[in-house]
């Protein structure tokens, strides 16, 4: 793009078929250039948090049903945009030049002669398929593919679909957009030679956690999807590689797959344990409820940390206290060698691994990941006389600190980072609380639940969290919870996020077999 053009530039961006993992990297890095991002009904909403601060975002897709602006209208304001000097995003579902009418925009802009790019996207019928285990072409069964529109309607004076062509071949055959019409696709191309018996299959929402699949043949899919009310969006797949999708089967036959998770950590520890969920099949919504920051008071902290050298044990109890402790053992121009002599425990392997990064091996991780479990292993010691360091935070319990100084410990414990709570939380997860589109919350700590109740007002929490099912990820959590007035329906025996995402698995595939 050159720097000195007086028209604005358009980017027209093929935003793939629903994950917002499968844009393109090019895609990707135009989006972070936009000062207009006009989107469609089919591109995932996520992609526009590529789109820099401030930037305009325009919705040009569709409003119970219909769409929002005439193709006509898009022209004009894409050129409108253009003109103005702005960068423009123009994102397209799938690919724009796959029944995108990206054509139709591009000839626009030619007209304007505002300079553009293309830049392609997945289509839905390669990236749809694919989730749905449906191979497009496969050795031994079909080796072509056809694209075509599912918007024609019956009584049309002449059709442009070769329905012969596409009958009497043994290719597979990719209707868009065609669930409205699907007797006619189905009567057409039986009418035209294609055996009643065809396999077909119907994907809604394909590549997204709301992906749904529905089997039939070309005699009885018209009247399974009249059954089974599905709608649009969705394409039809015509093909024996529809048999296939049983054996090749992998997006939504996963444990967690259907199922929408709360998860309520801190924004900055979240991420981990949300793409884990959603490897699991399931669709995570962040809900921060806490944000940890520095304390305003380092001088105890600071004392402490002047005299390391004569502590005999450090505790770290959570990820946090390690990267708080070291940031401000940095701050000193110190680094792990300051802990000299002193040995280390850690309350669990997530904390055990946060100091490993440091390339600090715990000396001592107590079997039950909680403060008592802390206790339990330091009274088999001799603690008297003992020094202690405790780097903890603001709402931490005080089990450690009091119980090491009834065995005659010397416990030091400043704290290493402050618990804030959030003015709310982010609409997309209100949204689905309030919609009853939340299936299991998770709670990794009291104060995610504490926060959660405070945030939304007691009663409005408990009205909210009806028929959601709790996940806890230890005991003290559970009390907190049920203080709260909550059920817990899920708590591993080991404390730890993976132990928690297998206990919500077993959880549900029990509750599928009963």
């Amino acid at each position: 793009m050159s720097a000195d053009m007086k028209n604005g530039y358009v980017y027209l961006i093929g935003a793939g078929p629903g994950d917002p993992g499968l844009i393109t990297v090019k895609g990707r890095d135009c989006l972070t250039k936009a000062q207009v991002v006009m989107y469609d009904y089919l591109a995932n909403e996520e992609l526009l948090r590529l789109a820099p601060k401030g930037a305009e975002l325009i919705y040009a897709g569709k409003v119970g049903g219909e769409h929002n602006r005439e193709q006509s209208q898009i022209n004009e304001l894409l050129v409108q945009k253009a003109l103005s000097g702005k960068i423009v995003a123009r994102l397209k579902g799938g690919d724009s030049f796959i029944f995108g009418r990206g054509g139709e925009e591009c000839e626009a802009l030619v007209e304007a002669g505002i300079p553009f790019e293309i830049v392609p996207g997945i289509t839905a019928a390669v990236g749809a398929t694919s989730y749905a285990g449906i191979p497009l072409t496969h050795r031994g069964v079909t080796t072509s593919v056809a694209f075509v529109t599912g918007h024609e309607k019956k009584g049309k004076a002449s059709s442009e679909i070769d329905w012969e062509g596409l009958s009497l071949g043994s290719g597979t055959v990719v209707f868009y957009m065609g669930v409205t019409n699907l007797p006619h696709i189905a009567c057409s191309m039986m009418e035209h030679g294609r055996a009643p018996q065809t396999p077909v299959a119907l994907i809604r929402w394909g590549t997204r956690p709301e992906q749904e699949v529905l089997v039939g043949t070309l005699a009885n899919i018209a009247e399974k999807a009249k059954a089974a009310e599905f709608k649009a969006p969705a394409i039809t797949v015509v093909g024996e590689v529809v048999n296939l999708r049983e054996t090749l089967r992998w997006f939504d036959n996963r444990p967690l797959f259907g199922r929408s998770v709360l998860v309520t950590r801190g924004a900055d520890q979240a991420g981990g344990f949300t793409s884990k969920l959603e490897q699991l099949g399931a669709r995570a919504y962040c809900c921060p409820t806490i944000e940890i920051t520095p304390p305003t008071d380092h001088s105890a902290l600071d004392e402490a940390i002047e005299g390391l050298d004569s502590f005999n044990w450090i505790i770290f109890t959570s990820y946090n206290a390690v990267k708080y402790f070291f940031a401000r053992l940095s701050e000193h121009n110190l680094d792990t060698r300051a802990l000299g002599r002193c040995r280390v425990c850690a309350v669990g392997p997530k904390t055990a691994a946060a100091l490993a990064q440091y390339g600090i091996r715990a000396d001592l991780i107590p079997s039950d990941y909680k403060a008592e479990g802390v206790i339990e292993i330091f009274s088999e010691m001799d603690m008297a006389g003992q020094w202690v360091l405790f780097p903890k935070g603001d709402r931490a319990r005080e089990v450690i600190t009091e119980e090491l100084g009834r065995m005659g410990a010397q416990v030091i414990a400043p704290v290493a980072y402050a618990n804030h709570t959030p003015d709310d939380i982010p609409a997309e997860a209100l949204a689905a609380l309030e919609d009853g589109r939340i299936d299991c919350a998770t709670f990794t700590s009291s104060s995610t639940v504490q926060n959660l109740a405070a945030i939304l007002g007691e009663n409005r929490f408990l009205h909210l969290m009806q028929g959601v099912k709790v996940a806890s990820i230890g005991p003290i959590t559970s009390k907190t919870c049920r203080d709260l007035g909550l059920e817990v329906h899920m708590e591993p025996a080991e404390y730890t996020l993976d132990a928690l995402a297998a206990e919500m698995i077993e959880y549900f595939r029990a509750g599928e077999l009963r």
